[in-house]
């Protein structure tokens, strides 16, 4: 869905409206989450949007609608969701929604066509290197440097890219390749790639967008003046046929509404997480960029959204009688996904993932309850052994993907399952 302005919107899918500029601000973030693209329907006054399931829609003449034809081209759910992801990703005007975040990459890297060449960083989710190197650099025998690919932080190490210095690269050279930023890990709440110059923001909807680990979905969101690539891309997405289902989409859109309320709380209990894992005796290093001792937090600070600067400034301002806040004490939320080097090995980390009460040992991130996996075994494992070496990706390595449940209770259960993981005795 393409939109002019956040001020532009669905009334709940069923059609596009312009409303003339106002007077007043552009709404906050979370305003925005709760508002555009759910709009009353204007014919039953629903405040929630219905679900549109009609796979064809009616034309009273040919080619003559109401703005939907046939429903893998469009549907009021997926409009209604693209224009809603438009206006919360600082600087977008332009959102696809696809069936998941491996068909968002698929898309991507086939619309920049043959002999064709992507520049990556080599800390990257699995199923992204996966293709990479299986799938296009087969199909499309990549040669010439069009398109770079970034994640920020990476995934799993959280490594962080200077995404303004990587666009100035990239302006500089002759081919002047596309920016790509998939911001899965931090969301349009923490970050804005397109404000720091990029080109196309992708996300794995499944995680943080969603929220609650029921709905498979990818999306791709561009800024204004990038009208011919959208075209192209909405061209893939349809005849690709990749694109979720009515109910996906009306589950994703209601999962954003709450995205500033969960990503605050991900956020302070990652923190939380982060500093009680460096106090702690059975870890050798924690990878968590928000804390004040990670090498790149002056980074990491600059790279944050203006809004969650300014959620992260305003825990700065609150303190008790010691002049102490213990949201902010030590670092700041950046994010609520932290991992770390247990002390040992395979069989120390198997041990402390099995103890965990709380953490679910399971794959996949953003949800509102904690999980808790192995990236050597699991979601990196396709990544040959030397190459995940190579990137500091060891037996030792744990990622963390810290939900939104009360912060002591997720610190004592990792403190006693580090407990038994290392001294095999459990934790009083």
């Amino acid at each position: 869905m393409t939109i002019i302005s956040y001020s532009g919107a669905l009334l709940n899918g069923n059609e596009t409206h312009a409303r003339k500029k106002l007077p007043y601000p552009v709404d906050g973030f979370g305003t925005r989450a709760i508002h555009v693209g759910s709009e009353p329907n204007p014919t039953t006054g629903a405040v929630i949007p219905p679900i549109s399931l009609s796979t064809t829609y009616k034309q009273d003449g040919v080619g003559n609608h109401k703005g939907f034809e046939y429903s893998r081209s469009g549907n009021p759910n997926r409009d209604a969701l693209e224009t809603a992801l438009a206006s919360l990703e600082a600087g977008g005007a332009h959102a696809l929604a696809f069936s998941s975040g491996s068909a968002t990459t698929a898309t991507i890297v086939q619309s920049i066509g043959p002999n064709a060449h992507v520049v990556s960083v080599n800390d990257v989710y699995g199923g992204t290197f996966r293709y990479f190197k299986h799938v296009a650099s087969e199909t499309q025998g990549l040669e010439t440097t069009f398109l770079i690919w970034i994640e920020s932080p990476t995934n799993p190490t959280l490594r962080l890219v200077d995404i303004p210095r990587i666009v100035a690269l990239a302006r500089s050279h002759v081919a002047n390749p596309l920016v790509v930023v998939d911001n899965t890990f931090l969301s349009p709440f923490y970050q804005s790639p397109l404000l720091l110059g990029a080109d196309i923001v992708v996300h794995s909807l499944t995680k943080y967008i969603n929220g609650h680990s029921d709905v498979l979905m990818g999306a791709a969101i561009l800024p204004p003046h990038h009208i011919k690539l959208v075209e192209k891309l909405r061209f893939l997405q349809n005849a690709h046929g990749a694109v979720p289902s009515p109910y996906d989409s009306w589950l994703a859109q209601r999962g954003l509404k709450t995205l500033h309320l969960r990503m605050k709380a991900h956020g302070i209990n990652a923190l939380k997480v982060a500093k009680a894992l460096e106090c702690s005796p059975y870890v050798e290093e924690v990878l968590y960029p928000g804390l004040d001792s990670h090498p790149r937090n002056a980074l990491a600070y600059r790279s944050l959204s203006p809004h969650a600067k300014k959620f992260v400034d305003s825990l700065k301002s609150v303190t008790d009688e010691d002049g102490v806040n213990p949201d902010s004490e030590g670092g700041f939320p950046y994010g609520g996904m932290v991992s770390f080097r247990i002390r040992g090995g395979a069989m120390e980390a198997n041990r402390f993932l099995t103890a965990l009460r709380l953490f679910t040992l399971a794959e996949s991130l953003g949800g509102v309850e904690s999980l808790a996996e192995l990236p050597a075994q699991m979601t990196h494992g396709s990544i040959p052994e030397k190459e995940r070496a190579i990137l500091g990706i060891g037996d030792n390595l744990v990622r963390l993907s810290v939900g939104v449940e009360e912060a002591d209770d997720l610190v004592r259960d990792i403190e006693q399952a580090l407990q038994v993981a290392l001294r095999g005795e459990d934790y009083v």
